[in-house]
């Protein structure tokens, strides 16, 4: 992969930006562009944030440098971070600093800011080479100590230094950068962070689920969980690792076990997300749901006595590990509601036509998720059994469902406990158990408007 000229990437950087490097620069500093702004640059995209590290200056004589330059807020007095606003620009500026390990898990760090310190010494604190590159806006000048160029080109994903491993959070930034730049986990950077595994449990289930976000949001999901699985991490996930060595059929997936069909299918999902435009959670509704629809499988699977290998009800019994491992990850819990019908649901397609009266309870079994993301997600299990072609066996459901306008809903009520009091029936709990019953009668078809639900309900109101 050729990288971009230096010269060409500094003329693209805001003029705000460079005014604010001059300014540093006059006061008798230095700034860097550093960390993943250089990283996104050399790979062809303009950041949205920027990161300087400010050398040469205290934290003091550099908010005299910033005065004019918009406002700003020390979002980290303890570390030496200040954090800026100008024209719609948002700019973190830091003091290199050094860090030693001071106890157990992602925080415990001692922290020390030192304007004094060379890029060189101040770069080793970072997690990978890709990382650790610093550019100079003024001069177009690129230290890279540590080969991340060279690394991005390859591919590569590695550790910068033996300081790795005081983080245990980095083997899931592993995860989630191999996912997004399609990357492979160098060997020894494995080795690193299989020794962090007696510290998982020590994360935060903020900061894991941020990794794992971030993970959903990439383009290449596959590249992610192979990093997980290499760096010894996914261990920390009982429900993923048991689908390696989980055998399917070949005539029906040909290719090879469950961990290697839910790799292509989340691969398949990343895709199928880009092509609707999905962000955000309906995007980490649809990833997360690839990737825990066959978690039922394991407990599910057995040989026929024909030979062949089933999985009988391994839809139902699926829910409880998604379950499982989506807490364990930190999901929200609206998350979870949504992904949860979707994993029951996955194969209701194999089960029927499409009559508006299937998609009425289809619909409704899916709530709070809808027909429109289901569909995608039995197109992302279709096409993740290669060498069999991509298919989207679920279209003609979505398709009706668009005529019947519930896509991506179920049914409206059209039975109320208003229509009950207008024809008599006193309030109780014997009014909401019938509008219970009038509802799945509606969803049968058994009336169709607010007319013909006011006679089912006179119809059906309890005898005395």
């Amino acid at each position: 992969m050729p990288l971009p000229n230096v010269a060409e990437l500094t003329r693209s950087l805001p003029e705000d930006l460079l005014r604010i490097c001059q300014s540093i620069m006059v006061a008798g500093g230095h700034a860097w562009l550093v960390g993943g702004s250089v990283r996104d640059m050399l790979l062809g995209h303009i950041p949205v944030d920027f990161d300087l590290e400010i050398y040469g200056l205290d934290n003091r004589q550099l908010k005299a440098a910033l005065q004019n330059h918009g406002r700003y807020e020390e979002v980290g007095k303890k570390f030496g971070v200040i954090k800026l606003w100008t024209n719609g620009l948002e700019i973190d500026l830091a003091l290199p600093r050094k860090e030693s390990k001071k106890g157990s898990g992602h925080r415990g760090f001692s922290i020390e800011t030192d304007p004094g310190m060379a890029p060189e010494t101040a770069s080793t604190r970072r997690d990978f080479t890709i990382n650790a590159m610093m550019l100079n806006p003024l001069t177009d000048e690129l230290l890279d100590f540590h080969h991340g160029c060279e690394h991005l080109q390859r591919g590569l994903l590695r550790h910068v230094s033996p300081a790795f491993s005081e983080d245990p959070l980095r083997p899931l930034r592993a995860m989630q950068f191999a996912a997004r730049f399609q990357l492979k986990l160098d060997t020894q950077t494995a080795e690193l962070c299989c020794s962090l595994l007696s510290e998982a449990e020590t994360l935060p289930k903020s900061r894991i689920w941020e990794e794992w976000r971030k993970w959903a949001h990439a383009p290449h999901p596959l590249s992610g969980l192979n990093a997980l699985k290499e760096s010894g991490w996914l261990a920390c996930y009982p429900q993923l690792e048991s689908l390696i060595g989980c055998k399917q059929d070949p005539t029906w997936h040909p290719e090879g076990d469950v961990w290697i069909h839910t790799r292509l299918v989340v691969e398949a999902a990343a895709s199928t997300a880009k092509r609707h435009a999905w962000q955000g959670r309906k995007r980490e509704q649809l990833m997360f749901a690839a990737l825990c629809h066959d978690l039922g499988k394991p407990a599910a699977s057995f040989t026929h006595e024909n030979g062949h290998i089933r999985s009988s009800g391994h839809s139902e019994e699926g829910i409880e590990p998604a379950k499982q491992f989506l807490r364990s990850i930190g999901a929200p819990e609206q998350l979870i509601k949504h992904i949860l019908p979707l994993v029951r649901e996955h194969l209701a397609h194999l089960h029927g036509k499409p009559t508006p009266r299937a998609i009425r309870r289809l619909a409704y079994r899916l709530e709070p998720s809808g027909i429109d993301m289901w569909e995608a997600l039995v197109e992302a299990d279709a096409s993740g059994r290669s060498p069999l072609p991509a298919a989207r066996p679920a279209l003609p459901w979505l398709e009706q469902a668009k005529q019947i306008a519930l896509h991506k809903t179920a049914p409206e009520p059209l039975a109320s406990g208003i229509m009950l009091l207008e024809i008599g029936m006193q309030p109780g709990p014997a009014m909401g158990k019938l509008l219970d019953t009038a509802y799945q009668a509606q969803l049968d078809g058994e009336f169709t408007d607010a007319d013909t639900a006011r006679c089912w309900l006179s119809q059906h109101l309890p005898k005395h």
